[in-house]
């Protein structure tokens, strides 16, 4: 058993462990610019600048136009996945969804699992559930895998000598080996389209598509992949390959992108392709049609998905309701408006990784450099040292961004303001100044969605941030050596300054933004944190206490157990109360207090979590902040449903009553009576419950438990009111009854009673505490939980659900839960659904042995420990 006044150790296998995947990720995406950074050697960086430059217009027209033709195909993606769930949406909204989903997708990277992201929001808002987005995202990647797969064997069966110079496998040996990978990928879609059974993917069941929706399907995968291979054909240099050859090329590309697991394959796919075509192919003449594909087909639609957000939010910041057009696409821009925050973020990063990039990489027009010839050799210099210190920046601002802080905001639009002069002094810039000020003019409307009033420094950068900015930070470096690899480095080239030498302005620029970032992340990382896994000291137990009588919520009262840390708001006025256990962070019911500060108590803890490379986890909140939970992309499990009495209309009078009015009558023949004891209860009275509770935990077989239920400790029970039973003058049961001033809601936390105790006993003591609290003028009384009843377990419903509810049903010889429910609905309750809110990806068995930990008060809890202690231990007699 942990020490419940200690904090958690985690370990640091478990604090590394979920890492590895990044640090493998990085690995690949190192070895593939380290292959990328060998093939371009020969290359000038200034010519392959020039080369894109002198690219015609007519290529980038014909470019584009096969781009939007792709992106409509990848909507199509969505359109079939709805008709295959048998969901009817608003063509404008599935447009909208799929062309977010995978322009932010491709760009961000992990394009199934942002492009998820960005759907689940979206869609979510306008009420498909989880199964159904996840089902769109697992539809949209097998489609594409199996397309691709059928595509590129097909191209490499048709001209087996694409890969030539990539293998040493014979061209025969590859042509047969791709007839046969290409007979598998159709066998595995024919027996797909005849599966009669559901298929079940990391515990989602699906059915298995009709053959015609998946013909239909693999029409707008071959239009996707044929046209974005178009894309990349039109901007290379004229060579050897055929289409059809250079198409299995393409094919092999993607796979070893997507392999790699490096986001959109960067480095990977250009070393495929590069290494693939023919020799006679001007190496930098190859790196400027990839550097333009990049550009065309990932940048192009993000911008445009940016456009598409601002125009939304611009519209819901000025209300115009009226319009017509407006009111048709009113779903959408609210849906969307869910996206902002990562998308913007990601604009920031990336305009973070421009600026720090053009501060390293010299001048490749010939008018910049005529103009660093004539400009002041201070304002060179300062031009690129700003350009690199604001980089540097914008990548930590996004990090605020994500979390929507509203100082983020203000920064953001600062440093892109001052990356605009920065721009203009480095060379007069033009074009960077120009795709800066169009960064800020998105921002401008978005500026409802930044409402967090938090300081940067209070929302600590996450592990996988400081990754993400050390991967920039590493990447640029390669690219500074890259640009200048023919100039000698020496000590000396620190001290040189003339307007014609670019390396050692690129080299001091480099160590600026590394001391500002090295700065930036040591403040918030030495900054004491706000969060920690220590238990709640006396005085923060007073300070809660206060908060707790003046709210309506009665569990907000087992924060006085003392066994959970307290996080309190910045204005004092509610409190979040929590514990850690291996690397979930339990958030135990709703925000206590103001729902002002709702949103900055939870964003804060969130960012704690996974500041800790931990999980945040909302434990047993009601349907209150739902929206709040749905803003933050959290995924909402169901646990049970609360039974809550209305105590204005319960009485023992009338025909539906007869039962309970029996029961109570009965109790008082039968020598029961009932009295409320006054806080706090006296010695004698506290050892009388102390030994019915002793008595009780024996013959149960169980202990005390805590987190959410209370446990017997004099100083807790010494706050409350205390329901008592007696039979005959002896007390044979006993409950602590939670309240606040307000009277709205109260319950009972402890109910225990004597092993002898006379029949019909806890269902009397529940009648007499609720007329009692009645008579005092509560409005509601609180039964407590029914675990794991209420649950839905259609079609397509997860495992995870649908076996809670076997166990709801069928799992007696762990704990009635059916017979619990049907106790509490003797007394009409209304029910009110509980949840557990965590991130999506997140495994909810392992949360839910962390939770049953905590409550069991160690490491090995009972097999049903979890559902036990949400059911408060108000169990029948």
């Amino acid at each position: 058993m942990s020490d419940a006044t200690t904090p958690v150790n985690n370990g640091w296998w478990q604090r590394v462990q979920p890492l590895l995947p990044y640090f493998l990720t990085a690995a690949l995406f190192a070895l593939g610019a380290f292959a990328l950074y060998h093939l371009l050697k020969p290359v000038d960086l200034k010519q392959v600048m020039t080369q894109v430059r002198a690219t015609p217009l007519h290529i980038i027209v014909l470019a584009l136009l096969a781009m939007l033709t792709a992106y409509a195909a990848l909507v199509g993606y969505d359109w079939s996945a709805l008709r295959y769930l048998g969901k009817k949406l608003p063509l404008p909204i599935i447009v909208t969804g799929g062309f977010l989903g995978y322009a932010l997708g491709n760009t961000i990277g992990a394009g199934p699992i942002t492009g998820g992201a960005v759907r689940y929001r979206i869609y979510s808002a306008l009420g498909l559930t989880g199964y159904d987005i996840a089902a769109i995202a697992v539809f949209g990647s097998v489609a594409f895998g199996l397309g691709a797969s059928v595509i590129g064997f097909g191209a490499l069966a048709y001209h087996p000598h694409a890969l030539q110079s990539l293998t040493s496998i014979s061209p025969v040996a590859l042509r047969w080996g791709a007839i046969a990978a290409l007979l598998a990928s159709l066998a595995l879609v024919a027996g797909l389209g005849l599966r009669k059974s559901e298929i079940a993917i990391r515990g989602h069941r699906f059915k298995a598509p009709s053959l015609r929706l998946m013909a239909g399907q693999f029409l707008f995968t071959a239009i996707d992949i044929l046209m974005a291979a178009t894309v990349l054909f039109l901007l290379l240099p004229a060579n050897d390959l055929g289409f059809a050859t250079f198409l299995a090329v393409f094919a092999a590309a993607i796979f070893a992108g997507v392999a790699s697991h490096v986001p959109g394959g960067v480095g990977v796919f250009e070393t495929v392709i590069i290494a693939a075509l023919p020799a006679s192919v001007p190496v930098e003449q190859a790196a400027a049609g990839l550097l333009l594909y990049r550009l065309i087909y990932y940048l192009v639609p993000f911008a445009l998905a940016l456009v598409l957000l601002a125009v939304s939010e611009f519209h819901m910041a000025s209300g115009k309701v009226r319009s017509p057009a407006f009111q048709a696409l009113a779903p959408v821009f609210g849906a969307v408006s869910a996206v902002v925050p990562l998308a913007m973020s990601a604009m920031i990063f990336a305009s973070g990784v421009v600026m720090l990039l053009s501060s390293l990489i010299p001048s490749s027009s010939d008018l910049a450099d005529e103009l660093e010839l004539l400009l002041p050799l201070g304002f060179v210099e300062g031009g690129a040292l700003l350009s690199s210190t604001i980089g540097v920046a914008l990548l930590v601002i996004a990090h605020g961004m994500l979390r929507r802080a509203e100082g983020a905001y203000w920064l953001a639009m600062l440093a892109l303001g001052a990356g605009i002069v920065a721009s203009l002094m480095q060379g007069l810039d033009y074009d960077r100044a120009v795709v800066l000020l169009v960064m800020l003019v998105i921002l401008m409307p978005c500026k409802r969605e930044f409402f967090r009033s938090t300081r940067l420094t209070r929302s600590p950068l996450s592990l996988r941030w400081l990754l993400l900015v050390a991967s920039v930070l590493i990447a640029a470096m390669g690219v500074l050596f890259f640009a200048h690899k023919a100039t000698p480095f020496s000590a000396d080239l620190w001290w040189q300054f003339a307007t014609d030498q670019a390396a050692p302005r690129a080299l001091r620029a480099g160590l600026v933004g590394s001391v500002v970032v090295a700065v930036l992340i040591l403040i918030m990382a030495l900054r004491p944190p706000r969060i920690t896994a220590q238990l709640a000291t006396a005085e923060e137990l007073d300070r809660a206490k206060t908060i707790v009588a003046s709210q309506a919520n009665p569990n907000a009262n087992f924060v006085l157990t003392g066994d959970k840390s307290i996080l309190f708001a910045d204005n004092g006025r509610a409190f979040l109360m929590y514990r850690v256990q291996g690397r979930s962070w339990i958030a135990l019911g709703d925000p206590v207090g103001d729902p002002e500060a709702a949103g900055q108590l939870v964003w804060e803890f969130y960012d704690a979590a996974n500041a800790a490379n931990g999980r945040a986890v909302f434990y047993e909140v009601s349907a209150t902040y739902l929206p709040l939970w749905a803003e933050m992309g959290l995924a909402l499990h169901k646990m049970g449903e609360e039974g809550v009495v209305p105590l204005d209309t319960f009485s023992l009078d009338g025909s539906n009553r007869k039962k309970l009015r029996a029961t109570y009558n009965r109790a008082g023949r039968d020598g029961l009576s009932f009295q409320v004891l006054s806080a706090p209860v006296d010695d004698p009275t506290l050892a009388t419950m102390h030994a019915i509770s002793d008595h009780w935990l024996a013959d149960k077989k169980s202990k005390e438990k805590q987190f959410s239920v209370g446990r017997f400790d004099a100083a807790y029970l010494r706050r409350f009111p205390i329901a008592v039973a007696y039979h005959n003058g002896r007390m044979v049961a006993f409950a602590n009854i939670l309240t606040t001033d307000l009277k709205g809601k109260a319950t009972i936390d402890l109910m225990r009673h004597v092993d002898d105790a006379p029949s019909g006993l806890m269902e009397y003591l529940f009648i007499a505490i609720m007329l009692h609290l009645k008579a005092e003028g509560y409005a509601a009384f609180s039964l407590g939980m029914a675990p794991l009843s209420g649950l839905e377990t259609r079609r397509g419903s997860r495992w995870t659900m649908k076996l809670a509810d076997l166990v709801y049903r069928h799992g007696r010889h762990f704990y009635n839960f059916e017979g619990l429910r049907a106790f509490k609905n003797k007394f009409d309750p209304e029910w009110r659904p509980r949840f557990l809110a965590a991130q999506p990806q997140a495994n909810i068995l392992v949360i839910a042995a962390d939770a049953a930990a905590l409550i069991a008060g160690g490491l090995q809890p009972s097999s049903a420990a979890l559902s036990r202690g949400a059911a408060k231990e108000a169990e029948p007699a």
